[in-house]
């Protein structure tokens, strides 16, 4: 009995960092974030839309998941190198080739299939995310420019508007687009700070990422001009919500207020890691935060 609950443990474990199942959990807060707040502006209740809520996580979590499988599968050579990765079943060989892509292909028709049955335009978004991280991110820029981030933050964006296509297909409101471009520059700082505690393994592994090419210093002005945009972009939510700007703007503006302070204060890998947590606080709250008000607004009719 002790042997079977210690290989079916083991197979779990093995499917869950085939499909990354963290990256999967973090993605569907945005996704969320969209999806209750396009119930709010339009006035829908939970009950009524309760299917294209159940469809919108499951659609989406599958196609994150295949994404995760592609990724995965494509990257065993460089994964092999870095410290942090060498470890995963696609590299280890606990899982094999052929298994890994039936499953991603699987998941991504499960995965677009249900969310086609919220609307089209849901459906497409899912699959634009899911191409843009595996070709033009993966296959492509990751390992020939300081421009992978930038690239990869198109499909690290979409879920917002997945979440929100889900409910209305119609995603030219400022104020998801406001969350689209948010997670696209969010992105940046935060893998930067990643790169910068991970430098020398992905520079054995010849990822050119911006800290390993360009320098810390160039990351530190270009992390700068980035959040200066997303103090801008805080100004969106202003169409919605007061509240919510002034909680994206002050989220922001004190991101920005640390990455300076903690340059000229600390060592760079300090920084980094300050950068890193703040990053995930911020995060954390101002899609919380989304959520929470667009359920008080959609529950209590406000």
């Amino acid at each position: 009995m002790n042997k079977k609950m210690g290989a079916k443990h083991k197979s779990v474990d093995i499917l869950s960092k085939t499909v990354k199942t963290g990256i999967i959990r973090s993605n569907l807060i945005p996704m969320f974030a969209g999806l209750t707040l396009a119930m709010y502006t339009y006035q829908f209740g939970i009950m009524e839309k309760l299917p294209d809520i159940l469809f919108a996580i499951v659609g989406s979590a599958f196609v994150i998941a295949a994404a995760g499988a592609f990724n995965n599968l494509y990257d065993r050579d460089i994964d092999a190198v870095m410290e942090r990765t060498k470890s995963r079943p696609t590299v280890t060989g606990d899982i094999n080739f052929h298994t890994v892509l039936w499953l991603a292909i699987i998941l991504s028709i499960t995965g677009i299939g249900l969310l086609s049955l919220t609307t089209w335009l849901a459906a497409l978004l899912g699959f634009l995310g899911l191409f843009f991280y595996v070709v033009p991110y993966t296959m492509w820029t990751k390992r020939r420019t300081v421009y992978n981030t930038e690239v990869g933050s198109i499909s690290g964006a979409m879920p917002p508007l997945i979440g929100w296509a889900a409910i209305y297909p119609d995603i030219s409101h400022p104020a998801v687009l406001g969350l689209f471009v948010v997670m696209i520059i969010w992105q940046m700082p935060h893998f930067y700070a990643i790169a910068i505690r991970n430098h020398k393994q992905y520079e054995a592994a010849k990822v050119p990422m911006l800290p390993v090419v360009k320098g810390i210093r160039r990351t530190y002005l270009q992390t700068n001009v980035y959040l200066i945009i997303m103090i801008a972009i805080s100004f969106l939510f202003g169409t919605l919500s007061l509240g919510l700007m002034l909680v994206a703007l002050l989220l922001s503006s004190g991101w920005l207020i640390l990455s300076i302070t903690q340059y000229h204060r600390a060592s760079a890998e300090k920084w980094a890691i300050s950068l890193f947590v703040y990053s995930l606080i911020h995060m954390t709250v101002l899609f919380s935060t989304v959520i929470i008000y667009s359920l008080m607004g959609i529950i209590f009719n406000l």
